[in-house]
């Protein structure tokens, strides 16, 4: 899926731990994870990642759980 402006707009108001729950909680396709719109959703992932740290990123990892 080509990246529009709507889904960058989107993905870039995401907080790290919405975007971690999208990911994680997601059954089934979903259209940012797919082609340029999820390469950039990856990209801004991992950038909002690496600018909470590690404890932050273990806190939001048990605040929202697993439900895969």
């Amino acid at each position: 899926m080509s990246l529009n402006q709507e889904d960058k707009d989107k993905i870039d108001a995401m907080g790290y731990e919405s975007m971690l729950q999208l990911w994680r909680n997601h059954s089934g396709p979903h259209h940012l994870f797919q082609g340029e719109t999820g390469e950039y959703f990856s990209k801004v992932m991992a950038e909002k990642r690496s600018l909470i740290g590690s404890d932050e990123h273990v806190a939001a990892s048990k605040r929202i759980g697993w439900s895969g």
